[in-house]
């Protein structure tokens, strides 16, 4: 069998179109944040669900701290925060309207929301799983999420 490279193992995983969330906390007073492409719902009972964080990530240890993440379903109008919040310098939230609640921060206007906190963090390569357990959750009807597909974002049409 020939051996897989991760450029072409990239390709793959990026033909699955997935959401995109923001994940975003207060942490010593400072607003924190990030774009993730891999949200996964895992559990009804107990209220479950998880992301994937490279462990290169420098902005995850700061994240992890916090008492509460607000995970924002990014909408269709989310691209230029997707943008930032994955941006490795500068300010992430410039430009972004922001919510704050139950001691989460969310992006206005998203598709839906939750408020979770850590419950375990398990070794996956060179990323870490993190299951999240959900404390509250709702959605905005009549807004289509934001999809990344192959590398860039998408709309979602009907077939």
């Amino acid at each position: 069998m020939d051996a897989l490279g991760a450029d072409d193992l990239r390709t793959v995983f990026g033909s699955y179109p997935t959401g995109v969330v923001a994940v975003c906390a207060m942490v010593a007073g400072e607003r924190v944040g990030m774009a993730m492409s891999t949200f996964v719902p895992v559990s009804l009972d107990p209220p479950l669900a998880c992301v994937c964080v490279q462990r290169t990530s420098r902005t995850w240890p700061l994240l992890r701290t916090a008492d509460r993440l607000g995970i924002s379903v990014l909408a269709h109008h989310h691209e230029h925060a997707a943008r930032a919040l994955a941006a490795r310098t500068g300010d992430r939230f410039a430009g972004i309207d922001l919510e704050t609640g139950h001691g989460a921060v969310h992006l206005a206007g998203s598709t839906a929301r939750l408020v979770c906190t850590v419950e375990d963090e398990v070794d996956a390569g060179d990323h870490l799983l993190v299951v999240l357990r959900v404390h509250t959750a709702s959605t905005t009807t009549g807004t289509d999420p934001l999809v990344f597909h192959r590398s860039a974002f998408v709309g979602l049409t009907a077939g």
